[in-house]
């Protein structure tokens, strides 16, 4: 059979449902819930509670295909990802599980009876390999799995290797266990004639490859290293899907599979260039359409699932992987237009019934795409000027020079490199790799955060949150505890068996307030989730970790915070229905004083719209609306009710559902509300900006902040009628104010110009004439730094060939500008150089290009020896030419 990648998928899914298997949905990509997770890296992170024994899970067989991406901490592949032959940075994972159900035998035989029956693999090319003990954990071999495999496989078919291929575990704390990884040989007969195949087995081969993993967990490592068993022994298997179709397409590359081919016979179209499918190292392009058909996917899907490029966090980790994909069309197909954006349609249809949250924001994916293509490429061509302006008198880029390039310009080094060697330069690798570690160190200390295990003081189900209906409660317990210590700060994690403190979620912040025992009050600083536990934050312990609590949350805070989350979901409405059905939310924040809400629009809101939905909020408070609440509700029957859901969470098969009057809000919520909308008070929008490409930003106020809004504006309109004296009008008092300042303006400009016309005639006559170059060198008393470039220049084309250095005192900031016409511009007379020199004398610094560059500084007393130290050294080098 010709097997397709959608065949492939399908049959797995049909395949373990047929076994009893619940097929899921993935989970979405950027995970939120866990904070030592900053994306899905494995299929089993959704299901991580259940190995932890924190939750019970609704069935106890699944099967999934789940997005994830592997771009940093352990799993770092980025940089070998478009050179090898399999790697990638967001990949599918084909995964079953058991939750304390089957465990080795059913594992091994079902992944034998599908790969051989089903999907056909020769079972002459498997190999099948098992954990061989570890003396240091006091684990012995695993001979239950050895003996299931020696069911299908001869012996040489079978290895043992070590805990670093064999034992698999998710972090340096978790659930972990001795594991079984399946491993085919794709090589030619003629090679597996010269070569066995077992001598392969984990040698990072291309031809022979690791498909499929069997992680039997039934362990959990602690703080300290040790292993403790865990309260049920369960099943996690991993088959990477792009290596399994490179398996049954008979292909030597996962790139050559129909997973990639698409994209990269578009991108040929597109740019005109043909992919040849070399792996050499040399062969840049083919390495560049590789890099695009991996990054473009994992791009697209964590764009759909809410996490847009920024700077920090998880959109950094976006913005690094999509400029990648730019530097290598860039520097290796010659494209200097957006393209990676032109892709995202295709994209999207490919995968349309599979992942369809990319399909129903496509317009959104691909103008966000295109803005941060657009943004970077302008940023690589400032990179280009400034390797052009660097200072290499002796010839070599200095590793400082190299890492400014890469940290603040996304230059890579090799990059640098290869510019530098195309003028003859050297580059300071060296150098650069120290700058490169000691910003790693920087880094890894700032983020450097210290985690105890548990301490379980008893015993019980999930906990409890009960802050819907009570702020306040006696008889609560301490199910365990946990110090952490960051930057020297000690602070204790608690979780409680109930709690009327709401952890951070959904965009609401997480409660505070008190915990009291006896005399002790303990302040809650901040409520937080970590997967399924509800986490407290406190700075020390009760007196008596054992005994009841009376926990308090900060009622004002918690009421104000209910306002504002009724009031995002009346204005999410509200922008839906005035600007259009296309609205979807992008990201919240609901804190007590403010809320903001984030959300996709292609062009800025007009101010008749912003009070349009303004007045519509307004109208809904006033309206006193009853908050309905279903807590229970089937995800089905929440479809079917027309609730809004939002792209990239997570929902479980039953849902809580929040509706302010069923024909205007009924979304998905777990938040926090008021009882009807009236206690509100009143919504006032402050602000609505731009957050990125096709994605615009409210932020709100409500209730007592509203109200201080409101008077703070009339306390500002007040003053301006107090400065206006009272005026009938006081707008068209202030146009006559404005019309009156533009005239005083232009007559000023008039003024300069006319002062700056006798000065050019003045320096004129001041010129030097050196190896047939004019030389002007001033300090001139000009206020207006445009009349003081256009002087410069109009003197640099009177007298060209010209070097021109003014410099002007203008409201105490030195100005130090400096022109050198273009036909005598170079390595030797270079304005940009220069400039930085000269720059030092008023304690400032400068750049530019080699025919042009300006200066500021702080000490205007030193603009006399800029101007003659520009002088002196231009006469110098005119004298040698």
């Amino acid at each position: 059979m010709n097997w397709t990648a959608d065949q492939v998928r399908n049959k797995f899914l049909e395949f373990f449902e047929s076994k009893g298997h619940k097929i899921v949905p993935s989970a979405p990509v950027v995970n939120k819930d866990d904070p030592t997770l900053m994306f899905t890296n494995a299929g089993m992170n959704q299901f991580k509670d259940y190995f932890l024994g924190n939750k019970s899970p609704e069935f106890l067989r699944v099967a999934d295909t789940q997005k994830c991406l592997r771009v940093s901490g352990k799993h770092n592949d980025l940089e070998e990802v478009g050179v090898d032959s399999y790697h990638h940075t967001m990949f599918e994972m084909l995964g079953n599980w058991s939750f304390g159900d089957y465990f080795k035998s059913e594992s091994v035989d079902w992944a034998w009876e599908l790969l051989t029956t089903i999907y056909k693999v020769p079972s002459d090319r498997i190999y099948a390999t098992v954990f061989a003990g570890d003396e240091t954990d006091g684990l012995p071999l695993d001979g239950e799995a050895e003996a299931i495999w020696k069911k299908y496989l001869p012996s040489d078919h079978i290895l043992r290797f070590g805990k670093k291929d064999n034992f698999w575990e998710m972090g340096e704390v978790g659930p972990c266990g001795p594991c079984s990884e399946i491993h085919v040989d794709l090589r030619s007969a003629e090679e597996r004639e010269k070569t066995d195949g077992s001598s392969l087995v984990n040698m990072d081969h291309p031809q022979v490859v690791e498909i499929w993993n069997l992680v039997f967990i039934q362990y959990n490592r602690k703080a300290d290293g040790k292993l403790v068993p865990l309260p049920a022994r369960h099943v996690d298997t991993g088959m990477g899907f792009e290596r399994l179709c490179m398996v049954l397409q008979g292909k030597k590359s996962s790139y050559d599979t129909d997973v990639f081919t698409p994209i990269i016979t578009e991108t040929e179209r597109l740019t005109g260039k043909e992919y040849a499918g070399s792996y050499a190292s040399e062969d840049k392009s083919d390495i560049a359409f590789r890099v695009i058909a991996d990054h473009l996917r994992a791009v697209c899907f964590t764009i759909a699932d809410g996490a847009l490029p920024t700077n920090t966090g998880a959109g950094y980790v976006i913005r690094r992987i999509l400029r990648r994909a730019v530097r290598y069309y860039y520097s290796f197909l010659e494209r200097t237009e957006p393209l990676l954006n032109e892709l995202v349609p295709l994209l999207a249809e490919k995968y349309r019934d599979v992942f369809p949250e990319l399909y129903a924001q496509v317009e959104l994916v691909k103008k966000v795409v295109l803005e941060e293509e657009r943004s970077f490429l302008k940023t690589l061509s400032d990179g280009l000027r400034r390797i052009q302006s660097l200072d290499t008198n002796d010839g070599r880029v200095s590793g400082e020079e190299a890492f400014e390039l890469y940290d603040t310009y996304g230059f890579p080094f090799d990059l640098t490199a290869l510019i530098a060697a195309e003028k003859g330069w050297l580059v300071d690798e060296e150098g650069f790799n120290k700058c490169l570690e000691e910003q790693k160190k920087r880094s890894k200390a700032d983020a450097k955060k210290e985690v105890s295990d548990w301490v379980r003081l008893r015993e019980s189900e999930l906990p409890r949150f009960l802050g819907y209906d009570q702020l306040e409660m006696e008889d609560v317990n301490i199910l365990m505890y946990r110090i952490t210590r960051q930057k020297g700060k000690e602070m204790i994690h608690l979780v409680l068996d109930k709690t009327p403190f709401y952890p951070e979620g959904g965009g609401q912040v997480g409660d505070t307030g008190v915990l009291i025992q006896s005399e002790s009050k303990i302040n809650v600083l901040d409520t937080f989730r970590e997967n399924e536990l509800i986490v407290h934050l406190v700075n020390q312990l009760p007196p008596e970790p054992h005994n009841p609590l009376h926990a308090k949350v900060d009622r004002i805070k918690r009421r104000a915070t209910e306002n504002n989350h009724s009031a995002t979901h009346l204005l999410h409405a509200a922008l839906r229905k005035v600007l259009g059905e296309h609205v979807q939310q992008k990201g919240s924040l609901v804190a007590p004083d403010h809320l903001r809400f984030d959300f996709s629009h292609f062009s800025k809101v007009t101010d008749e719209q912003v009070r349009e939905i303004e007045r519509m909020v307004n109208e809904k408070i006033r309206a006193n609306i009853g908050c309905g609440e279903e807590r229970e509700m089937t995800i089905e029957q929440a479809k079917e009710k027309g609730a809004m859901m939002l792209f990239g969470e997570k929902y479980g098969e039953r849902v809580r559902v929040i509706t302010f009057d069923p024909d205007y809000s009924i979304e998905l919520c777990g938040g926090c509300h008021v009882d009807y909308t009236g206690r509100i008070g009143s919504f006032r929008i402050v602000s609505e900006s731009a957050v990125a490409a096709g994605i615009r930003r409210i932020s709100a106020v409500t209730a007592r902040e509203a109200d201080r809004w409101v008077e703070e504006k009339l306390d500002v309109l007040d003053e301006i009628n107090r400065q206006l004296k009272n005026a009938q009008d006081p707008v068209e008092a202030i146009k006559s104010l404005q019309s009156e300042l533009k005239n005083l303006k232009s007559e000023i400009a008039d003024l300069n110009a006319n002062k700056a016309g006798d000065l050019q005639s003045s320096l004129k006559k001041q010129t030097v004439e050196v190896n047939g170059v004019r030389l002007v060198s001033a300090k001139v008393d000009i206020q207006d730094p445009k009349a003081l470039k256009t002087l410069v220049f109009q003197l640099e084309q009177e007298l060209k060939p010209a070097v021109v250095a003014v410099g002007a005192s203008i409201s105490g900031k030195p100005q130090l500008l400096l022109a050198i016409s273009k036909e005598i511009s170079g390595d030797r007379l270079n304005a940009g150089k220069m400039i930085r020199d000269a720059g030092k004398f008023i304690r400032g610094g400068g750049g530019g290009q080699p025919f042009f560059a300006s200066a500021g500084g702080s000490y205007a007393e030193g603009l006399d020896e800029a101007i003659d130290f520009i002088k002196d050294t231009m006469q110098v080098v005119l004298s040698q030419s």
